[in-house]
């Protein structure tokens, strides 16, 4: 009996949407234009007979029924990828990784650490994608993530890596070498902003336990890889996780006049789908991480990443 599907088009078109919520968004992934996107939806809707989405206001929004079916339908899209890569490259799937972590990580911690798994285990190939926070680990594609945060992910298992500190940093262009200053004295410079954490130079004033009443005002850029890259230029300070200035302040293009990291009390998390946790590859580099990470630790559980510790404390 032939099978009663609808297209595989509309599908693609179905969970594009849902996963932004958004047609426009959908049609630049899938490089058709929205009215074909709402078409294909609409198709949809009408082959199974339900409404997938509504509008509130401006915002487009699953129905109950939708966002169901669009848990179900990544899935299913998802498996139909993975036995069609099974076929391009004839092997299982379960033997390569797909990772995600933030884009600053990525760029910078990432690829120092994958050199010694590679290494190891050649025959695992590894993609490495950009991945938000708030990840849905019910429906992401990722195999495994690594992810600040508190270690708190539905459907997902998670291993503690690292405890987040935070330092603030300057060029030797900006602020002399051997300058000590105070956190309030953030105010006579341009303080460079992370545009998804607005709250981060209050939150590290408030674990400085200081009041201050200046201002908190700066360009802001998407990620922390560009804020470091500004402070490297000497466009002003920066307030960064301080494992990702390891190298800089060790080599003296980046300085802590503002003294030593501060624990942020978020940390860095090993995570993986609860539905991905028998696949070989995952426990291979879930166990291959913690051990790398327990052998880095010594007296702290950021002893790998820690910045140089230059004589520039505000206490001496």
């Amino acid at each position: 009996m032939r099978r009663l599907l609808p297209s595989l088009s509309a599908l693609h078109a179905f969970e594009a949407a849902a996963r932004y919520l958004s047609f426009t968004r959908a049609a630049e992934e899938l490089g058709i234009t929205q009215s074909g996107i709402s078409r294909q939806i609409k198709n949809l809707e009408e082959f199974l007979g339900l409404t997938l989405f509504h509008r509130s206001g401006p915002r487009l929004v699953l129905t109950e029924l939708g966002a169901a079916y669009y848990r179900d339908v990544s899935l299913t899209l998802d498996k139909l990828q993975e036995v069609s890569m099974d076929a391009v490259r004839g092997r299982s799937i379960d033997t390569s990784l797909i990772l995600g972590t933030h884009p600053t990580l990525a760029s910078r911690w990432l690829p120092m650490m994958l050199g010694s798994f590679i290494d190891r285990h050649p025959n695992i190939p590894i993609e490495v994608q950009c991945a938000d926070t708030n990840l849905d680990f019910e429906t992401t594609r990722l195999d495994i993530a690594i992810l600040r945060g508190v270690g708190s992910w539905l459907h997902a298992r998670c291993f503690k890596l690292l405890n987040e500190e935070l330092v603030v940093v300057a060029s030797p262009k900006l602020i002399p070498p051997g300058t000590q200053c105070s956190p309030t004295d953030i105010s006579d410079y341009i303080q460079l902003q992370n545009a998804g954490q607005p709250s981060l130079w209050m939150h590290w004033l408030r674990l400085s336990k200081v009041n201050y009443n200046g201002r908190l005002q700066g360009p802001r850029f998407a990620y922390f890889d560009m804020i470091i890259n500004g402070a490297i230029n000497g466009l002003g300070i920066a307030l960064v996780p301080s494992f990702y200035v390891r190298q800089e302040i060790e080599c003296g293009t980046l300085h802590m006049p503002f003294g030593a990291p501060i624990a942020s009390g978020e940390a860095y998390f090993l995570v993986y789908p609860e539905r991905k946790s028998h696949q070989p590859s995952i426990g291979v580099f879930r166990d291959w991480l913690l051990k790398e990470m327990r052998l880095s630790r010594h007296s702290t559980d950021n002893a790998r990443f820690y910045c140089q510790r230059r004589p520039v404390q505000a206490s001496e």
